[in-house]
């Protein structure tokens, strides 16, 4: 039977692990790019969710097939899988 009290280690959000989160973290399921201010930073859909975190890791200097396969990841992270 599976360990249900696991710590979670990726923002359920965009799946990046919190250990290379740049940001300081206000919530403890989502990292600082995609929750600040008490809510979530992007509000619209998942395709656009996808569009604005690959444009954000290009700009972070990711190499865009890395970038393209994280941002296509996203689709099976919790917060979006009911979306």
């Amino acid at each position: 039977m599976p360990n249900s009290s696991k710590p979670i280690s990726n923002c359920q959000s965009c799946l990046i692990p919190f250990s290379k989160d740049p940001g300081k973290r206000e919530h403890e399921l989502y990292c600082s790019l995609c929750y600040r201010n008490g809510d979530f930073c992007y509000k619209g859909d998942l395709k656009g969710f996808q569009k604005a975190a690959y444009e954000s890791m290009i700009s972070r200097g990711m190499n865009k097939f890395k970038a393209k396969f994280f941002a296509f990841m996203t689709r099976f992270a919790p917060r979006w899988k009911n979306v």
